[in-house]
């Protein structure tokens, strides 16, 4: 992952650097991988579909499929721009309110899986309410995950990493996005899903609103 501080600019894809060769090789291979075995999990269900099923169908070998994702798991949780979050994170300005950073970085991630494809971004979705392999990993990244936007916090707060409030925090806007992901799915993908994580990201920031009587 790209380290970069937290009063760079913000950059756009035209200013990064044009990936080389092997690494344009890597990302087409994890593409492939992840292309077949959306195809067959819709086509015959995921607890049918084997390792060996998606590197036939991706054309390359099973050690292959391994060696880019762990786990079968790994491979539907796993989005090709999701290692963006941080970089994009860092390079917001750094007197941009950090929720508003957020905010403004999920929105762009959003608009780009539902733009590139959404029926995966459903099915990702799906996976995690019905497959409790599928959900079990989720948490298991979880704590993963939140460690790396603990980093992102303190490098625009200053703070420790690793203290208590940073932990919490970072975890806690994890959590929530988890929890966007399994509520959509489980409300039969109805409502827009920009809007329901703003609402989680409201709960995050503000706490959970009063209920009217």
């Amino acid at each position: 992952m790209i380290r970069m501080t937290a009063g760079r600019s913000p950059s756009s894809p035209a200013d990064r650097p044009r990936p080389g060769l092997r690494e344009r090789k890597k990302t087409k291979t994890r593409e492939a991988i992840r292309a077949a075995t959306y195809a067959l999990v819709a086509e015959q269900g995921y607890d049918a579909t084997t390792v060996e099923q998606i590197a036939d169908r991706a054309e390359v070998s099973p050690s292959t499929v391994f060696r880019y994702f762990p786990t079968k798991e790994d491979i539907v949780l796993t989005g090709e721009h999701e290692p963006l979050l941080l970089e994009e994170l860092r390079a917001r300005p750094a007197d941009e309110p950090w929720m508003d950073s957020v905010r403004y970085v999920l929105g762009k991630a959003l608009e780009r899986s539902g733009r590139e494809d959404p029926e995966a971004l459903r099915l990702r979705a799906r996976l995690g309410v019905e497959v409790p392999a599928v959900r079990s990993r989720m948490f298991e990244s979880m704590s993963e995950t939140g460690r790396l936007l603990g980093r992102a916090v303190a490098d625009r707060t200053g703070r420790d990493p690793e203290s208590l409030d940073v932990r919490v925090f970072a975890t806690s806007l994890v959590g929530a996005l988890m929890e966007v992901s399994l509520y959509w799915a489980e409300n039969d993908f109805a409502g827009d899903l920009g809007e329901l994580v703003g609402r989680a990201l409201d709960v995050v920031e503000h706490g959970l609103p009063r209920e009217d009587h």
